[in-house]
């Protein structure tokens, strides 16, 4: 019996090697085969599959895939202040390849959780930046690494001023997060993303949006 498959996984998860099994919206892509590596946490799959090439002819390919769960982020700004609202925190992937000390600035953001995106991200908000959103407004959702990790990413933007803060934020002590909140002058947080001290994809995405296209746009 394995877990995950036959049994409950540590999540409580049966099945997981089903996934892609049933898919039909492209012709050109057959499934073979689906085997489950890992589901400590999240998902780790490798899939056996016929693909049909441009030229009409076929062949068996494989890939891993890595599922994490859906996931949303938010970027708080303050456009009377041009000011914007990022957390900062330990990373050890990007530690472990190449950060100099692995704490990233970001954007506040979490897994969905089986929740909508925009109940995520507002829970997310308020456990990260200690700030209750009101309306948020949403961005764009992308595919952050297609190559191999299913996740697909809501991203978000919203108002903040010091009357939605209602707690001093700093993530969930219990699921061991230890988050601070950094309060950054637009302009500066472009710099930073420029001398690539932002080194973080969504919170990137989010800083160009604003000035290109949102808060802090030239109209």
């Amino acid at each position: 019996m394995t877990p995950g498959i036959d049994v409950p996984d540590r999540r409580g998860r049966t099945g997981l090697d089903q996934a892609g099994r049933d898919l039909t919206g492209n012709p050109r892509v057959k499934v073979r085969d689906v085997r489950l590596l890992s589901s400590d946490w999240y998902v780790l799959r490798t899939t056996t599959f016929d693909y049909q090439h441009a030229d009409g002819h076929w062949s068996v390919q494989q890939r891993e895939t890595y599922d994490r769960g859906n996931g949303a982020t938010v970027l708080l700004y303050d456009s009377a202040r041009r000011t914007v609202l990022l957390t900062r925190q330990f990373r050890f992937p990007a530690y472990v390849n190449g950060h100099p000390d692995g704490m990233l600035l970001e954007t506040a953001a979490g897994l969905l959780d089986d929740e909508a995106p925009e109940a995520a991200i507002r829970r997310e908000a308020a456990e990260e930046t200690g700030h209750v959103v009101g309306e948020v407004e949403h961005v764009f959702t992308v595919y952050m690494s297609p190559g191999s990790v299913t996740e697909r990413l809501h991203f978000y933007a919203a108002p903040y001023n010091a009357a939605t803060r209602t707690g001093r934020g700093g993530g969930v002590a219990e699921e061991g997060e230890d988050i601070e909140v950094v309060e950054l002058d637009f302009d500066h947080a472009l710099d930073l993303v420029r001398t690539g001290e932002i080194a973080d994809a969504k919170t990137v995405m989010l800083l160009q949006w604003a000035a290109l296209d949102g808060p802090f746009a030239r109209r």
